[in-house]
C-alpha cells in the first residue's frame, strides 16, 4: 500500500503544472477548513481580505492565472501543516493536490491556536474549474 502511495505521489508530481506561491503560513484569518479558488480579481480580493486583512495582496493576472487556496481550519498548537504540492490538468479541469501534516504523537508543540494555509496561482489554460485532492 505505501508503495502504491509513493508512485502515486511521484506521478502527481512529474506532471505537475508550474505553480507560483503567494502567501504559506500559520496565521490564516479563515478559521474553517476549505478548499478554494478565485477566478477574478473580485473573488480573490473577498478572499484575501478574509484569509490577511488589510495586509498587501499579492497581483495575480487573472488573465492567465486562477488562485487555488488550501486552509487547514484552526488546530490546537503548533506542528501542523498544509502544502499545495502539484497542479495538473486531468480532463476539464485542474486539480489541485496538497498535503496536510501533523504533529507526531509524542511531539513537544507550543500550545498555540494556529490556522495552517498555502495559496498558489496557477495557469488558467483553457479551464477556471479547480478540483482540490488531498494526497499522503
Amino acid at each position: 500500500m505505501r508503495m502504491a502511495i509513493a508512485a502515486l505521489l511521484v506521478a502527481v508530481l512529474q506532471a505537475s503544472l508550474p505553480m507560483r506561491s503567494l502567501d504559506q503560513g500559520q496565521e490564516s484569518g479563515i478559521e474553517a477548513a476549505k478548499q478554494v479558488s478565485a477566478r477574478s480579481a473580485g473573488e480573490w480580493d473577498a478572499l484575501w481580505k478574509q484569509h490577511a486583512g488589510a495586509r498587501v495582496r499579492p497581483s495575480v493576472d487573472f488573465n492567465k492565472e486562477v488562485v487555488a487556496a488550501v486552509f487547514s481550519g484552526s488546530r490546537p498548537s503548533a506542528g501542523y501543516g498544509v502544502q499545495i504540492v502539484g497542479v495538473r490538468q486531468e480532463g476539464g479541469a485542474l486539480v489541485v493536490s496538497y498535503r496536510e501534516t501533523r504533529p507526531a504523537p509524542d511531539a513537544l508543540t507550543a500550545q498555540v491556536l494556529t490556522s495552517p494555509y498555502h495559496i498558489v496561482a496557477i495557469p488558467k489554460g483553457s479551464t477556471t474549474e479547480v478540483k482540490f485532492e488531498r494526497v499522503n
